[in-house]
């Protein structure tokens, strides 16, 4: 059990569960689409069902791979939206970023708050500009985004630089959010070291399943990367399965504070829908159509939002009488 325990709560509202939940989503989407770009196997799939010619010097990215920059773009903007108006003062924000007194940049390494607000905003770039060069494919008739410099984030070694600097601040982004709630001494929260893992597999499970429900149609015309994606999605529904099942037995005698509705909600709704549920459709269904592929992908996303929501609201409720653990 934590000695931290009487440690005030957050009182974090449901714009950071949002936060968590779609920030979790972008940064893993960012990864999965730099994945699919960087072997090259769906836009030279994608090009010959099209009966495009293939070039090894110009390796354009698939409408799956497109939609997938856009989805992590338009993720950091609203997730950078939610983190600023749960705010007391909106507007200062900027102050996470930046020292009103000195106008330098304020960086603490040893913050996981400060280091988080760095790393949504770097990351936020590398998605921009992925997403830029993406729809500059989308959109060729645009003549801004046919200038030198957008042509330049086409370029092979370039966008290669940006695919794999930004995947790395997307799984940042999708884990840190877990080492936040770690170190605020909080119980449940303070009471494991695998919260950051458990969200970054969460954030790396639902990704797919936010990838296919929102690029149905794209995807019904690129059975290599759907096929890649729920194969993806199988293995690691299965890993989270282990990791939430090591971080429950983790928590020790602090555990039985899901003895009530929130372990009900964590017994049906993560492990059962958003787990075992998605499982069993893989088996049974596979990948034959794309309508089984969406019937796979919902659980899957609502197992991770209340995830997010159980262990998020779950520990607001815990206070200490004595030394027991009790539930308002």
């Amino acid at each position: 059990m934590s000695d931290t325990f009487f440690t005030a709560s957050p009182h974090w509202t449901w714009w950071i569960l949002l936060y968590f939940f779609i920030g979790g989503i972008a940064g893993a989407v960012f990864f999965l689409a730099a994945m699919l770009d960087l072997s090259g196997v769906a836009s030279r799939e994608s090009r010959v069902a099209r009966g495009e010619p293939v070039s090894p010097h110009h390796r354009p990215a698939s409408p799956v791979v497109r939609l997938g920059y856009y989805i992590a773009f338009l993720g950091v903007l609203i997730s950078g939206f939610l983190l600023t108006i749960d705010l007391s003062r909106p507007l200062r924000f900027w102050h996470m970023l930046i020292e009103n007194h000195t106008g330098r940049p304020m960086f603490k390494l040893w913050e996981p708050m400060s280091t988080g607000a760095w790393a949504l905003l770097l990351f936020g770039l590398f998605a921009f500009l992925a997403a830029v060069a993406a729809l500059s494919e989308d959109r060729p008739n645009i003549r801004l985004l046919q200038s030198a410099p957008v042509r330049l984030l086409r370029r092979p070694r370039l966008s290669a630089i940006v695919a794999v600097l930004g995947s790395i601040f997307g799984l940042y982004i999708a884990g840190y959010t877990g080492v936040l709630l770690a170190v605020t001494n909080r119980p449940i929260w303070a009471d494991s070291h695998l919260l950051g893992l458990l969200f970054l597999v969460s954030g790396a499970s639902t990704a797919p399943a936010a990838l296919i429900l929102l690029g149905a149609r794209r995807l019904a015309a690129d059975r290599v990367s759907l096929n890649w994606l729920v194969w993806f999605d199988h293995k690691v529904l299965i890993l989270e399965l282990l990791v939430l099942i090591v971080f429950l037995l983790s928590l020790g005698s602090v555990a039985r504070v899901f003895l009530d509705w929130w372990g009900l909600v964590l017994l049906v709704g993560v492990f059962g829908v958003g787990i075992l549920v998605p499982l069993f459709l893989h088996s049974r269904e596979g990948t034959q159509t794309i309508a089984s592929c969406v019937r796979i992908a919902w659980p899957v996303l609502a197992g991770g939002f209340l995830l997010r929501m159980v262990l998020l609201l779950s520990s607001n409720q815990i206070h200490v009488v004595g030394s027991g653990v009790t539930g308002r």
